[in-house]
């Protein structure tokens, strides 16, 4: 008997439908030890992500998670169900948004939906597909917009 073997992949350039929204799972649960590791790896020294006693003197009462970590979070978790395998670059991130901020502890949830997609004109095979991803925290309220342009594969003819 032949064994059967399933390969976790992303979408092929064809198999992304313009207008669906892919639901992202897991959600991701952000604590002080992201914020903070992520902050210094990337030698950002705002206050607001390092500093509690200064950040409590802000509007905010406390430190927030770094918006560079929130979009990086975003982005990553749609990897396993849209692009992984079968991405060929990242073209460029678009209007990234934060409109409420991520906390310490904050859950967030994400979605993509695919808002454009067409043929590479230089680059058989493969094919352009803009997403529009949108993070939530625990209470719906949206933490993080970005609209990414990713160059995909197209899928491999049948022999």
């Amino acid at each position: 008997m032949t064994e059967k073997r399933i390969v976790q992949r992303g979408l092929y350039y064809e198999e992304f439908e313009l207008g669906v929204t892919y639901v992202h799972s897991p959600s991701r649960t952000v604590t002080e030890a992201d914020n903070v590791l992520f902050t210094t790896l990337t030698m950002n020294t705002q206050s607001l992500h390092l500093d509690a006693e200064w950040a409590r003197t802000t509007e905010f009462g406390e430190r927030l998670v770094n918006s560079m970590f929130t979009l990086s979070t975003l982005v990553g978790t749609s990897v396993a169900q849209l692009t992984q395998g079968t991405i060929v670059a990242n073209l460029g991130i678009d209007n990234a948004r934060f409109p409420h901020p991520m906390r310490h502890g904050d859950t967030m949830t994400s979605e993509s939906v695919v808002i454009a997609k067409r043929l590479s004109e230089s680059r058989p095979g493969q094919g352009i597909v803009t997403l529009e991803h949108t993070a939530r925290n625990q209470n719906g309220e949206v933490v993080a917009v970005a609209t990414r342009n990713v160059l995909m594969l197209c899928a491999p003819e049948e022999p």
